[in-house]
């Protein structure tokens, strides 16, 4: 029924009331005029006539997905759906998206939905994250100079690195969070897992061809955008060398206008044993963990980055064009800072807890070296899941 009448909207031309037909001869003009639907008519026609060519388009790409040999356009490049669901999907997003922008106020610049909340990345960064003086230090002052100096003519390269479940992804996150209003979710903001978005090295040409789409188009209509690496010491040389030009330093030119901002985040479990060696030796030998300061890390991170045989990151010319502009380190996490994690999670549930609850669940995981047991194997990752285990 419904779709009888969509169809009689769009075939029949209706005249405005009040309209009557004509006496006597009437001019050409005067039937054309007869015969012109109403405005708000005419509106919903062509509203449902794009929608129905976007919905053929939409599900002509669908089908050359799903069917590749019976394809009705050849000339549609859709790669094998088995390796390329996320590239697949992302496609399909976009398609939606720009159907949806047809019908709605959409923000097509980015810059509508950009906050540069420094003040709550500060408070966040104090408050939230436990046991990474330095992280916290670096991040803010690197991000808020970036920010706030006018023309930058370079994006802006962190590189987090550390154990798993020491903050990397936690701080990556606030960062979204108190830049964009949509945080994560923001056209602005764009995560790459290694292994998720780029798993098979004989398919790096279509990585690299992608990504470098999704960058281009993300820095084309955000004033600012944010790029995050995950995994990153996994990611392919091909794809490390794409993204060598989009950290380079630009040369300002007085016809041209300010480049949009870009920050691009690399996080990577690499350089981890070294950071915690060092520390374990700093805090065997006296020193307060709050005293650690980068004099003590720089040098020996970067030999470890550099040195990694199991690793391109190292080797890339990210790393030696000095094209990342801080290596950030996190430290290991201890007993107290696990409890302060396990407390928050709490709190992030409305969850009543108690100070034995809290030490329960710090318990539960696994400390190392052997001998002093003094930093958390796992960070504080699975701390969420250790709670449901003592609920009621």
């Amino acid at each position: 029924m419904l779709r009888s009448l969509l169809w009689l909207l769009l075939l029949l031309p209706l005249r405005p009331p009040g309209v009557q037909g004509h006496q006597g001869a009437r001019t050409p003009g005067q039937e054309a005029e007869d015969s012109a639907p109403w405005p708000s008519i005419q509106r919903l026609q062509e509203q449902l006539r794009t929608a129905g060519a976007l919905s053929r388009r939409y599900w002509a790409q669908f089908s050359c997905a799903m069917w590749p040999d019976h394809c009705e356009d050849p000339e549609t490049p859709w790669p094998p759906l088995g390796w390329s669901l996320p590239l697949w999907g992302r496609r399909s997003l976009d398609m939606l998206t720009a159907w949806f922008c047809r019908f709605h106020d959409c923000c097509t610049g980015g810059d509508c939905r950009i906050s540069n909340n420094l003040t709550g990345l500060e408070s966040d960064l104090r408050v939230r994250l436990h046991g990474q003086h330095l992280a916290s230090k670096l991040v803010l002052s690197a991000v808020r100079a970036y920010l706030e100096v006018p023309g930058a003519r370079k994006a802006l390269a962190l590189s987090f690195h550390g154990w798993s479940g020491t903050g990397k992804n936690f701080v990556a996150r606030m960062l979204a969070d108190n830049l964009y209003r949509d945080g994560m979710r923001s056209d602005c903001v764009k995560t790459f897992i290694s292994t998720f978005h780029f798993p098979h090295p004989k398919f790096v040409d279509v990585y690299k061809e992608e990504l470098l789409r999704q960058m281009q188009e993300t820095r084309r209509r955000c004033h600012q955008s944010t790029f995050i690496f995950d995994e990153a010491e996994k990611l392919h040389p091909g794809l490390l060398e794409l993204l060598g030009p989009h950290l380079e330093r630009r040369t300002p030119e007085a016809d041209r206008p300010e480049p949009p901002r870009a920050i691009f985040l690399f996080l990577s479990n690499l350089g981890g044993s070294v950071i915690n060696e060092v520390v374990l030796g700093l805090l065997k030998a006296g020193r307060s963990r709050e005293k650690i300061t980068m004099q003590h890390l720089e040098t020996p991170l970067q030999s470890e980055i550099m040195e990694s045989a199991d690793s391109s990151f190292g080797s890339s010319r990210l790393v030696k064009e000095n094209l990342i502009d801080f290596f950030i380190p996190f430290l290991p996490l201890e007993y107290r800072h696990v409890r302060l994690c396990v407390r928050d999670a709490f709190l992030g549930q409305d969850l009543p807890y108690t100070e034995e609850a809290l030490d329960e669940i710090a318990k539960m995981m696994m400390y190392v070296p052997e001998e002093e047991q003094l930093f958390s194997s796992q960070g504080c990752k699975s701390i969420s899941q250790r709670i449901n285990l003592i609920l009621p």
